[in-house]
């Protein structure tokens, strides 16, 4: 089942086309990474699931239901995390909370057992001072507490961990993947390592339509090289297997950086083993063996040139 899905989606300011023909699924209880460069359309992209833009086009449906601009009855399904939270400062977090509660239609008792439960998820339990004195990171825990607190299917997050530093970001990311089994988890980011830190799938915005998208897994496999890459003990046997007539022989194309050689071979299979025979002919041990996967990165840059 998709928790999220949009179809034909487009979106223009002016002359300026942001979104154009966006197609996006987002399977339940996923952790799915929502990628693009600064200024893609990610945000305007969540702002219409949320219904608080007008698209020019196209639909979405959360949890099965439209979203219609202006009536948010879908929202009752969401929790959303905004890049820049915003606060009363000179309320403490469990007032903060309270209200919010008091909103959203929860009973007391509601508020308070929830409360207690995500503040201590977040790391902020035992807290009791105005909101005004946090920071960045304190705010975004106390934001992800209350996006959750009315315990949404759907998790939105924008940009959640872009002016953190390695320490809360690595926080962040810990807590939207310990909420995985209860809810899913969408979130934008132009910083890759997030993504492939706790993602299972993913998608990549570039000039209004996604360009790539699937598991992480199925992405690398289908983008996968049939390269090997091959680190040796010392250059001597790096240029012994690197002049190897019979790689020469087969036309392996080679690459070779110091005690690194890539060899490239047309089949991956038996290729691997044909390197792997050759180097316990030439009776050559490497260091290291192994088969050369795309990364987050480099599929990145191919797919937004």
């Amino acid at each position: 089942m998709n928790v999220l899905e949009v179809s034909g989606l487009y979106k223009s300011f002016g002359s300026n086309t942001v979104i154009n023909g966006l197609d996006l699924q987002v399977p339940e209880h996923s952790v799915f990474g929502f990628m693009g460069q600064n200024g893609a359309g990610k945000t305007t992209t969540m702002k219409m699931v949320l219904g608080l833009l007008k698209p020019n086009g196209g639909n979405i449906y959360v949890c099965g239901e439209k979203v219609n601009y202006g009536e948010t009855k879908t929202n009752r399904n969401v929790g959303y995390l905004p890049d820049v939270p915003e606060f009363y400062g000179y309320m403490k977090p469990t007032e903060y909370l309270k209200l919010c509660g008091e909103i959203t239609g929860l009973t007391k008792n509601q508020i308070k057992e929830r409360s207690e439960k995500l503040l201590s998820l977040v790391g902020i339990s035992n807290v009791n001072r105005r909101i005004g004195g946090f920071s960045r990171g304190m705010k975004q825990r106390l934001g992800i507490a209350q996006a959750l607190l009315n315990e949404p299917k759907l998790l939105i997050c924008d940009e959640p961990t872009s002016a953190l530093d390695p320490i809360g970001r690595k926080e962040i990311l810990d807590i939207l993947l310990s909420v995985k089994g209860k809810t899913t988890v969408i979130f934008s980011t132009h910083i890759l390592s997030d993504v492939e830190r706790i993602c299972d799938h993913v998608a990549i915005l570039n000039k209004g339509k996604i360009v790539l998208s699937g598991t992480l897994s199925e992405i690398k496999e289908q983008y996968r090289r049939d390269s090997f890459v091959i680190d040796f003990m010392s250059e001597k046997d790096a240029v012994c297997f690197y002049e190897c007539e019979e790689l020469k022989a087969l036309k392996v194309q080679l690459k070779r950086a110091g005690a690194e050689v890539i060899a490239k071979a047309s089949d991956i299979k038996n290729g691997g083993q044909f390197l792997i025979d050759l180097l316990s002919e030439k009776q050559i041990t490497p260091v290291k063996f192994e088969m050369l996967e795309p990364t987050l990165e480099s599929l990145f840059m191919e797919v937004v040139k």
